[in-house]
């Protein structure tokens, strides 16, 4: 990481992978992470850190599954913030957009675990160097 400004619609348009995030930034013992959207992700959980989720543009929605196995979905568009709390199921899906997360070093956007295979179109990464 550097001390330079970095511009997300620059980072956002240095790469096309959907579920592929990239860490613009490094504040303490976090992450800021910017991502594609489109599609499915997978249902996982982080159960030891909250999730919180940034639309920088387009429409995420994010089904969450309570304890009794109840699921809702929360729609997000341009502006809006969600968190996911921890230890809490989730599946990210969008028909498009951009997203900023901001979450502990080392997080993997699969989870602690998860339900079945990685569709092909996710990557299971603790997030990738911009510009790699």
């Amino acid at each position: 990481m550097t001390e330079s400004a970095v511009n997300l619609t620059a980072a956002l348009a240095s790469f096309d992978d959907i579920y592929s995030p990239r860490i613009v930034a490094r504040m303490n013992d976090y992450d800021v992470r910017v991502a594609h959207a489109k599609g499915e992700h997978v249902w996982h959980v982080h159960e030891h850190t909250d999730e919180f989720f940034l639309v920088l543009d387009g429409q995420f929605d994010v089904a969450v599954r309570a304890a009794d196995g109840t699921e809702r979905q929360v729609s997000l568009r341009k502006g809006d913030v969600f968190v996911v709390p921890k230890g809490t199921q989730h599946k990210p899906s969008s028909p498009g957009a951009d997203i900023l997360m901001f979450e502990p070093s080392g997080t993997s956007s699969t989870g602690d675990r998860h339900d079945g295979a990685i569709p092909g179109h996710v990557d299971s990464t603790t997030g990738h160097e911009l510009g790699s």
